[in-house]
């Protein structure tokens, strides 16, 4: 019997991990149907499902298409995170397959995973609104980055951003264990803390008022990880990269953790390096962890490779404790050799995930591969990844090209060949596009991505890139699912499912269906980066107070077209309010000190003057040909005293209407 599934003891440690390795064979199998307990099914993040035997590129089509829709209760039930599925969980008497949603507003809802009926529901108390006044993921934070379920004892750990009522209302993060059958604490929340030293000089403290919780949960070997990054690149010193972890079960901390940042000064007093992936997975494979990093001070001078580890793919050990200095290249880190130019222009490596592939054949059996927010993939030695070099050695085969902008994170499936499914977009002269592509993995004479196929995103959406899903029954029916970001500057700001066919006509992946609407997404200042999870005959797509679950039905309904939606019920996202008056967007053209001037959509020419947006840590990177919105109001002379200054999307396509 397992625990919490059908009953709630607890187990021993021993037999939690004995019986862990029996689920996970059992996940391998297939044997009677998957559970889905981690962000892309698996510590690897290789986003396969390779057990769907409903599913497939013959009966999938826009006739055939059923889905259940389900409102969530809170206008702040915005679902970042990924769904997660456990089946046969034994809630109040009776058992059900289980999705498990977490929302922005904090609450944990178990929703049947057949009839879309919620069964248990909880909220981890209050969301911190705006913090820091980045207003970038709707009207408040709470639980961003998805929770991971310990299919062995029936726990779910999940992170909340709460205003602490015992620590004077200040925003502050807590961990918890809760049973997936009644979604109550197991053991206290924890609170999350962590400190070390700059430079070996003064103590440096996690701050939760400057730190964002967003890429998914991992659990490996016992231990809960979480990274975390910064809201808008605001906070100064304050705001730095963090990989924390704590024992499973007991929730005490580990006694090492990992700042990615630990310089005592930088030119801009912007210090970031942060961790967030656009919400991907942190990685596991052979007791070590993989991530990437974001950008840090834009002037592109504080790289050393060991106090700070800015725009790289890391390798860290499981305790921890990452060595440094080391002699170069450090072969637990890849750093493009343009790491000064990715800082300059926010153009950051870890706006992207990094996934571990099953071992290969060949001379390089343990690879991984990684993009980055300009377009660049890398395909790495997971035992070296080569460091630092002018000429970027440690990519394998070279650097990839995926267009010239990726919010995004790759997926892995084999059909009898080893494949990568990667997305990419590119900012045109008038609108922006993006695209799937195929690529093979070849291991022999030496390991390289070859580009094989591609598939077109239709639709022209807030930031370039997506999210896949792969699904098969072992080798055979492979389809690839995505789910599009929102249109922009429309009323109904939707997001849509789509399907192709991973077998590809020649070089095209053939949608199976034109794409059919899965959800709202009015948050726009933000990035929706939902992913499709494929389970059990059914496609879950979570977005904005929605879960929709997709399936076939044998007398091929078509897809219901009573959503509100459809109906033209356009969802508004609330205002932060304050002292912005006026909010305008636009492309740097001349930066000098805190005064900088903006071309904006209809080619007028604003001087902003960011002085009070640096002074409150408001304030995001303004380079030249960076895309901005600056919020404040205007002085007698024309000037924009900004209150606040956002990174938004370089083309005006993208852009909110100014106010």
């Amino acid at each position: 019997m397992i625990p919490n599934r059908d009953s709630s003891p607890r187990e021993s440690l021993r037999f939690s991990t004995m019986l862990r390795a029996v689920l996970a064979l059992v996940f391998l199998t297939g044997c009677g149907g998957v559970d889905v307990h981690t962000y892309h099914y698996d510590n690897l993040r290789t986003g396969w499902n390779q057990n769907e035997r409903t599913l497939k590129p013959a009966n999938v089509n826009a006739a055939s298409l059923h889905v259940l829709s389900l409102q969530l209760d809170d206008p702040n039930d915005q679902v970042d995170a990924q769904p997660l599925i456990v089946r046969k969980v034994r809630i109040d008497g009776k058992k059900h397959d289980v999705v498990y949603l977490a929302t922005e507003n904090n609450s944990v809802y178990a929703v049947d995973a057949d009839h879309d009926t919620k069964l248990k529901k909880v909220t981890l108390g209050p969301a911190v609104p705006w913090p820091i006044g980045c207003g970038k993921n709707g009207p408040t934070v709470g639980i961003n980055g998805t929770p991971v379920i310990d299919l062995a004892t029936g726990t779910l750990y999940v992170i909340a951003y709460v205003l602490d009522p015992a620590n004077g209302g200040k925003p502050e993060y807590y961990l918890h264990a809760l049973d997936i059958a009644t979604l109550a604490d197991k053991v206290s929340p924890r609170m999350v803390t962590a400190s070390r030293n700059l430079n070996n000089q003064q103590t440096f403290n996690f701050q939760a008022t400057y730190q964002r919780q967003r890429p998914g949960m991992l659990l490996d070997n016992g231990n809960v990880y979480a990274g975390f990054g910064s809201f808008c690149d605001w906070g100064g010193s304050n705001s730095r990269g963090w990989v924390l972890g704590w024992q499973a079960g007991t929730l005490n901390p580990l006694p090492a953790n990992d700042l990615n940042n630990s310089q005592s000064s930088a030119p801009n007093n912007m210090f970031l390096s942060s961790v967030w992936e656009s919400g991907y997975g942190l990685a596991a494979a052979d007791g070590n962890l993989y991530f990437t990093t974001g950008n840090s001070d834009r002037s592109g001078t504080t790289y050393d490779g060991c106090t700070n580890i800015q725009e790289s793919v890391v390798r860290l050990p499981g305790s921890l404790l990452r060595n440094c200095p080391v002699t170069p290249p450090d072969p637990s880190l890849f750093t493009p050799s343009n790491v000064a130019v990715l800082d300059q222009n926010d153009t950051d490596v870890g706006a992207a995930g990094v996934m571990a592939l099953p071992d290969q054949s060949g001379s390089v059996p343990k690879l991984l591969v990684s993009n980055a927010k300009d377009g660049s993939m890398f395909l790495l030695n997971r035992n070296n990844l080569g460091g630092f070099t002018p000429a970027n050695s440690g990519a394998l085969g070279g650097v990839q090209s995926i267009g010239n902008g990726c919010w995004c994170g790759p997926t892995y499936f084999n059909d009898g060949s080893p494949h990568i499914v990667s997305s990419g977009g590119n900012w045109n002269s008038d609108f922006q596009s993006d695209n799937l592509y195929l690529w093979n993995v070849s291991t022999s004479p030496w390991p390289q991505l070859i580009q094989v196929a591609s598939g077109a995103m239709p639709d022209i959406t807030e930031a370039p890139g997506f999210f896949t899903s792969v699904s098969s029954h072992g080798t055979k029916d492979a389809i690839i699912w995505a789910v599009s970001r929102p249109l922009t500057n429309t009323e109904y700001p939707s997001i849509w499912l789509y399907a192709f066919n991973a077998t590809p006509s020649g070089n095209t992946l053939q949608p199976l269906f034109p794409g059919v609407v899965a959800g709202s997404w009015p948050n726009q200042g933000g990035s929706a980066n939902i992913v499709p999870v494929v389970a059990n005959g059914k496609v879950y797509v979570a977005s904005y107070q929605e879960l929709d679950i997709f399936d076939i039905k044998d007398e091929k309904e078509r897809l219901a077209v009573d959503r509100k939606i459809a109906l033209g019920a356009a969802i508004k996202p609330e205002s932060p309010g304050g002292p912005e008056e006026h909010r305008v967007y636009g492309t740097v053209r001349q930066v000098q000190g805190d005064q900088f001037t903006m071309e904006t959509r209809d080619h007028k020419m604003v001087d902003v003057n960011s002085t009070k947006a640096r002074a409150a840590e408001r304030y995001a990177l303004a380079a030249i040909g960076n895309g901005v919105s600056a919020a404040g109001s205007y002085d007698k002379k024309g000037v924009l005293q900004a209150e606040s200054v956002h990174r938004v999307q370089r083309h005006p396509s993208t852009w909110p209407e100014d106010r």
